[in-house]
């Protein structure tokens, strides 16, 4: 084996995508889903682990939360060594953890952070408490790039329900007085064949992005899929309307290209590996 002494030196590196977030034992959402949209999109892919779910297609069996500390040494052993060129946030289970976060933010001056604040489960459980939300809002969103709430999570900051599209700009408009950068409000769970995204920064105006709804049971961890890939997007040296836009053309795709495919008895995941080719479909019992 050589030395690194005797090897050419390096000119190239990956962008370095780091994601904080639960894990999914099923594969479909948080950490795997991170570091499959950061593969399909030509990232190099790390993780800090804020808990550990027990968790399928058909729900969620229990939670094991990672103890602050050891959060903290994850998110400094890869700073430190590999680099951040931009990060994705998931779901942060108590006041403490959210304060490494925002700590590590501050601390290694990252410019590029993604933030889905999971709050609400796709029962209408509520995943973290209110002490949490009011810490979130107050240490991470003047802090980062962008968040990426849907309605429910979007009703649950603002203290009040959102149940048309003529809602969807004034409460991108509410979202940012609670100090947030940028908005990325999504409102794929609102009825209609038609589906419509709002994002609104700062000083500009709304941007709309809107799809026709595609038909699919597999749509686990598509929260999860877009934060990523518009971090990707970011990290690439993207603007942020333009990783949006790019981060919806993926996850579109990978949404389409899973919806014939079964995995699991409840909701399946996205095809992630779409843009790649990577992954084969089989028929079911072969």
């Amino acid at each position: 084996m050589l030395n690194k002494e005797e090897l050419p030196k390096q000119s190239l590196r990956y962008a370095r995508l780091l994601s904080i977030a639960g894990s999914d034992s099923g594969g479909g959402a948080g950490i795997q889903a991170d570091l499959k949209t950061f593969a399909a999109l030509g990232c190099y892919g790390m993780t800090a682990i804020t808990a550990i779910t027990a968790q399928n297609t058909c729900g969620v069996h229990d939670i094991h939360a990672i103890p602050p500390a050891m959060l903290a040494a994850q998110i400094d052993a890869v700073a430190t060594d590999i680099g951040v060129d931009a990060v994705k946030i998931g779901m942060l289970h108590d006041p403490e953890v959210v304060e490494v976060v925002a700590d590590a933010i501050r601390r290694y001056e990252w410019q590029h952070v993604v933030l889905d604040p999971v709050m609400v489960a796709i029962n209408g459980d509520r995943l973290i408490t209110p002490e949490t939300v009011g810490v979130l809002v107050r240490q991470l969103f003047p802090l980062v790039t962008v968040i990426t709430p849907n309605l429910d999570e979007a009703a649950l900051l603002l203290g009040r329900p959102l149940q048309g599209r003529d809602e969807l700009d004034s409460a991108a408009i509410d979202l940012l007085a609670l100090g947030a950068s940028a908005v990325l409000l999504k409102g794929g769970h609102l009825p209609g064949e038609e589906v419509m995204d709002v994002l609104l920064q700062r000083g500009q105006p709304h941007l709309r992005l809107s799809h026709r709804r595609i038909a699919s049971f597999n749509t686990h961890g598509t929260g999860c899929t877009l934060s990523s890939a518009i971090a990707c997007h970011l990290a690439l040296g993207h603007n942020l309307p333009k990783a949006v836009k790019l981060a919806h053309r993926y996850i579109l795709q990978a949404i389409a290209e899973g919806a014939d495919v079964q995995t699991g008895q409840g909701h399946g995941p996205l095809n992630h590996g779409w843009s790649a080719s990577a992954t084969k479909k089989i028929p079911i019992g072969s």
